[in-house]
């Protein structure tokens, strides 16, 4: 009763400023133990969400422990006190066709779920507005999705268990989480920026955490770590700093009165809100020096990082954004058209940042070219000069009103998101002090012209308050320091006397460049905003075709769901030049590089006013795409018409792009490996392509007047195909269509010339593996990609038994690979579908070899036959109905709907009505069904799958732990199986047994299997196959698990060369030309059905 009546006298806001076309309702209120709440009712939605933000972060972090807030945020979903199984929250989203993950900021932790709104399938397509009422709301709150994961979200703020069992293991994915980092630029230059700066400020803390620093260290020390954990959450995490988001279908009044139910049992600790007022990021100490840093890739930069302060409080005038907009633009008259024209930079971004409550910096970055960064000072001094010009005038009330137009517009034609981005972005919003009523608005609209704030924040860009940093592989040499946590090498100092002697005169000096001048008027604002919008019963879900000749096909859609004044233009130009060979390839890189190149100036406006424009070379043709506010769209896309067709390349700019195209080449090869791993596994599915070492060959030969020479006839024969969707009439698509048509003037290429999509074919009973070694020297990973090929993407039923497979295995492979084996951060497995491949995959990014991580994945493999074949046929059902909720989830935006046509356009298919032709064959699959397929195609043992996987193998080794840090872990890891087996254990003698044992390095691993089986079989004397169980589970656990043997010798070794006809023994791929020479290919990508059929004079879609 106490519980009504608070509600009923509690302060509720519901007129928050939204866009015009937002339907949802909106309620802020705060439970009894101060946790703030949004609460958000869409009527449409098919998803549900709910996001929680609490305002501690790395910033809090204890100083000998570093990492612990992120330690904290992975232990939070390893069990409660309510639901103690640790992987219980997330097959409770799996089975409801969800997901979650979460994130440790600076100064916050943000966790968020998404899931299906109702346990039934959806009888509706994915359109935005099905016709008829949306799928009901579940009568009860035990039948709804969102209550049962409400509830388990949110017992980690009040009652996380922190199991001892689950420590060790989370600790290891917070330190492969780590080591995936390492040899980022991204992450290393952050860090040594942070390493750099005040060290009494929290801004120096190495926030990631890894295995030492939360595990041994502390350990050493003496620290019991689980009660340092508990000790944390206890200390930081408080209702009043949390911010509650939910996302639902139910009404209001129903969410509120869940959210009490279940987050008012959170603690109130009533702590304040942390702010750093009194300790500077940079000190006298820090400022003005420079810092010389070698990164891992090739790439060259100078940034200059001033003090700057925290905005939270302007978020009505948003002065930094002034700031940003002058040195960042890029059109006539800024830095980087001024730099850019002397062959000196290819990029430049500027903006503040508000590190924390108290603290800011203002950041401007250029990219430089091998020139610039022999003319770095004089760069620096050039961008001087600007902030000298623009500080020299009073704030431009004119440049302000352009912003505020621009966010306005931006915010009023809003679109939908997806329900788990705009809960946790509004949780962390709502950490903010903005005024209640602008949560949705505060962040983006810029509401005022503040003169004063502009001015004191240009006070703040000064010649004595910044550092610079010039990164380079090259230049100076001689880096004399290492960075601790990543190991970046570097070299620091003040900056010289006489260089800032010339930065000081080149900002006091009012002669400065002709060319630095402020912006232009910007003519792409959109003005004509207005939208016809016409009801229908039901959108269509596929465009009409309304013009279809020889030379041309055109495709059609007004917008009939989500009413905005854009509109998306696709262009597709078949022609089989771009990539007939690696040189081929190469120019139309450059080209494309050099279209960009030429329309920076132009298109910035455009770009800034919500209209961009995209230039593609893919296997087939060419593509163009221009996006956004419809209003100007036809100006941007006349003129970028014309510059691919009258494109006038300059020696100087050839040299610039392709010195940046020969570093990506370059840099390619030192990316993480699980991104590079997909690239081999393509090569090795598709009939033609080309490796980026064939790629980066060719390059160097290629000069200016090639690509000169070689564009035009890449445009001269082609056919064109147009996708014109939104806000548009059937008459200006056409228009569209001349334009592009009369423009370009291709020949006509004959259909029997277009460029044809297949496939290898990877025949039953194949078992291969291509094999290569990483070429980056510190990498410690290597990475698998594990692939079965199942047939034709096109064939419906393969398809839908491949979505509901990758269902299945999706979190029981992520809790066994990952969670329980911790092979790695990096674990994923799913489908994998292109032109005519369906295929299902598994990849794992791991300090373990890949032929043990090959192992694994098939042992996984073959244990999940079992769990399918004990899956209770409820249990089955689920999972069916949640890949028909995946399937039919509703679009959002215009851009889904456009970017959806537009796959199916252009990959040759046309398969409009996939989504709904996969769920009628998914809806009568039966368990048996799947028993029979994953038998087939899946299993190892079957003799008819065909399987090929890409070993990337990593050239440094990780530190191996020592005889007393093994046996350790294994003491750790063994009992918590017992615990999970519910096995009675006598520690003292288990411990015994182990801690007994020799410190031998080489044979450790060995003994401790032989004294843990010993223990098993005569101290607890359990059966053989309970034995047999749980050391299988041991050895996965500690990394111990055997090998498969015809991994590890030979064909001739085994002496069993018929396996390999039947797959049982790999073959290692040696030639890949000859290799692929050998397979037959697939059929070749064609529609599904007549095209006739999406003419105008058709029936209804």
């Amino acid at each position: 009763m106490n519980g009504v009546l608070g509600r009923e006298a509690r302060t509720r806001i519901e007129d928050l400023e939204r866009p015009a076309l937002d339907d949802r309702s909106y309620r802020i209120i705060t439970l009894p133990n101060n946790l703030e709440v949004l609460l958000i009712h869409d009527p449409k939605t098919d998803k549900a969400s709910a996001a929680l933000d609490v305002n501690v972060g790395s910033f809090s972090d204890v100083k000998d422990m570093p990492g612990i807030a992120h330690a904290v945020e992975h232990l939070l979903f390893m069990g409660t006190e309510k639901y103690p199984q640790e992987n219980a929250y997330n097959q409770y989203l799996s089975s409801h066709s969800g997901h979650s993950n979460a994130y440790t900021a600076s100064t916050s932790t943000n966790y968020y779920f998404e899931l299906a709104v109702s346990a039934a399938s959806p009888t509706s397509s994915g359109t935005a507005t099905p016709s008829g009422d949306p799928e009901p709301v579940p009568a009860s709150k035990e039948e709804s999705p969102l209550w049962g994961a409400l509830d388990r979200f949110g017992q980690f703020f009040i009652c996380p268990l922190f199991l001892e069992d689950t420590l060790d293991r989370e600790l290891k994915a917070v330190d492969s989480e780590n080591k995936k980092n390492l040899q980022s630029d991204t992450w290393r230059l952050h860090q040594l920026n942070k390493a750099l700066s005040n060290p009494n400020h929290p801004y120096c803390h190495f926030s990631t955490g890894s295995y030492k620093t939360l595990h041994d260290d502390p350990i050493a020390r003496g620290v019991k770590i689980r009660d340092e954990f508990i000790k944390f959450h206890s200390t930081h995490y408080s209702a009043n700093r949390m911010k509650l988001v939910v996302l639902g279908r139910e009404k209001l009044d129903t969410l509120e009165e869940w959210v009490d139910e279940i987050f008012s049992e959170v603690p109130n600790k009533d702590l304040p809100r942390k702010r750093w007022d009194d300790v500077s990021v940079y000190t006298e100490k820090e400022l003005l020096t420079q810092t010389f840093a070698k990164p891992v890739f090739q790439s060259r930069s100078l940034d200059l990082s001033f003090l700057y302060r925290d905005e939270e409080d302007f978020y009505e005038s948003h002065p930094s954004r002034y700031l940003s907009h002058l040195i960042g633009h890029e059109g006539p008259g800024s830095i980087l058209s001024y730099i850019k024209a002397k062959g000196w930079a290819t990029g430049l971004g500027a903006g503040g940042s508000s590190l924390c409550p108290g603290s800011g910096l203002f950041n401007i970055s250029v990219k430089l070219t091998e020139v610039g960064l022999e003319h770095y000072k004089e760069v620096a001094k050039i961008v001087f000069q600007y902030i000298a010009m623009i500080r020299e005038q009073p704030p431009q009330k004119w440049i302000v009103d352009e912003q505020i137009q621009i966010s306005e517009v931006d915010f009023r034609f809003r679109q939908k998101s997806p329900p788990s981005k705009t809960t946790s972005a509004l949780a962390g919003v709502m950490q903010k002090p903005y005024d209640r009523k602008m949560l949705l608005s505060g962040p983006s609209v810029t509401r005022k012209f503040d003169d004063k704030a502009i001015s004191d924040a240009m006070e703040h860009l000064r010649p004595d308050n910044f550092r610079l940093t010039i990164v380079s592989q090259e230049y100076p040499g001689g880096w004399d320091q290492k960075e601790k946590w990543y190991g970046t090498e570097y070299k620091s100092g003040k900056i010289p006397e006489d260089f800032l002697a010339e930065i000081k005169e080149a900002f006091e000096n009012p002669a400065r460049p002709v060319e630095l001048q402020f912006p232009h008027k910007n003519e792409f604002i959109p003005s004509r905003l207005e939208v016809e919008k016409k009801e229908v019963e039901q959108p269509l879900k596929a465009p009409k075709l309304i013009r279809n000749d020889e030379g041309v096909r055109t495709w059609f859609k007004k917008d009939d769901q989500f009413w905005v004044p854009k509109a998306n233009v696709h262009i597709y130009f078949r022609t089989p030049m771009p990539c007939v060979t690696a040189r081929t390839t190469v120019m139309s890189q450059l080209y494309r590089e050099l279209i960009y190149d030429a329309l920076v100036e132009y298109s910035y406006d455009a770009d800034i006013s919500g209209l961009v424009y995209e230039f593609s070379t893919v296997s087939t043709g060419l593509t163009i795409s221009v996006e956004g506010y419809n209003d100007k769209l036809h100006v941007l896309l006349e003129k970028v018409l014309v510059s691919i067709r009258d494109l006038e390349i300059r020696e100087d700019r050839f040299k610039i792009i392709a010195d940046r195209i020969t570093r990506g080449f370059h840099n390619w090869d030192y990316q993480q490996p699980f991104h590079q791993v997909g690239s081999f596994s393509r090569y090795l599915k598709n009939e033609r392509g080309f490796l980026t070492d064939e790629l980066a060959k060719e390059l160097e030969g290629v000069t200016a007047q090639d690509v000169q020479q070689f564009y035009p006839l890449t445009l001269a024969q082609g056919h064109i195909e147009i996708l014109a969707h939104g806000n548009l009439h059937k008459e200006e698509a056409l228009k569209i269509t001349d334009l592009v048509e009369k423009t370009l003037k291709p020949k006509r290429l004959p259909l029997n010339q277009w460029p044809v999509r297949r496939n290898l074919i990877v025949p039953p009973g194949s078992n291969y593996i291509y094999e290569r070694q990483l070429k980056d020297p510190a990498n410690v990973n290597h990475c698998i990609e594990y692939s079965l090929y199942l047939g034709n993407t096109q064939d419906r039923a393969i398809k839908s038994r491949l979505l509901l497979v990758a269902q299945m295995t999706d979190e029981p492979a992520f809790n066994q690979l990952r969670t329980l084996e911790q092979l790695g951060y990096v674990v994923f497995s799913g489908g994998s579908v292109s032109d005519q491949w369906a295929g299902y995959r598994i990849l794992i990014q791991s300090e373990k070899d890949c032929k043990y991580l090959e192992g694994r994945i098939e042992h996984f493999l073959t244990s999940f036959e079992k769990m399918l074949e004990d899956m209770k046929e409820d249990e089955f059902e689920g999972h069916k109905r949640a890949v028909v909720n995946k399937r039919l989830e509703k679009l959002k935006n215009l851009n889904q709907e456009g970017n959806r046509f537009w796959t199916h356009i252009s990959n040759d298919g046309y398969d409009f009505f996939q989504a709904e032709e996969d769920v009628v064959h998914i809806s009568a699959l039966t368990k048996q069904d799947m028993q029979t397929f994953y038998m087939h195609y899946i299993s190892p043992s079957s003799p008819h799958r065909a399987k090929f996987s890409v070993h990337l193998t990593a050239q440094a080794k990780p530190k191996q732990a020592t005889p007393e840090e093994q046996k350790s872990d294994a003491l750790a890891i063994f009992q918590q199986i017992l615990t999970g087996e519910k096995i009675e254990t006598d520690q003292a003698k288990l411990a015994e047994r182990i801690k007994s044992l020799p410190s031998d390095k080489d044979h450790t691993s060995e003994m401790i299997v032989e004294a843990i089986t010993a223990y098993l079989t005569q101290d607890l004397q359990l059966a053989t196959s309970v034995v047999d169980k749980i050391l299988d589970e041991a050895k996965a656990a500690l990394g111990l698990a055997d090998t498969p043997e015809t991994l590890i010798k030979s064909v001739e070794e085994l002496k069993i060369e018929d396996l390999v006809k039947e797959g049982k023994v790999p073959v290692y791929i040696k030639d890949l030309k000859d290799w692929k020479a050998g397979l037959m290919v697939s059929k070749g990508m064609r529609p599904v059905t007549d095209l006739g059929e999406f003419g105008e004079g058709a029936a209804k879609l």
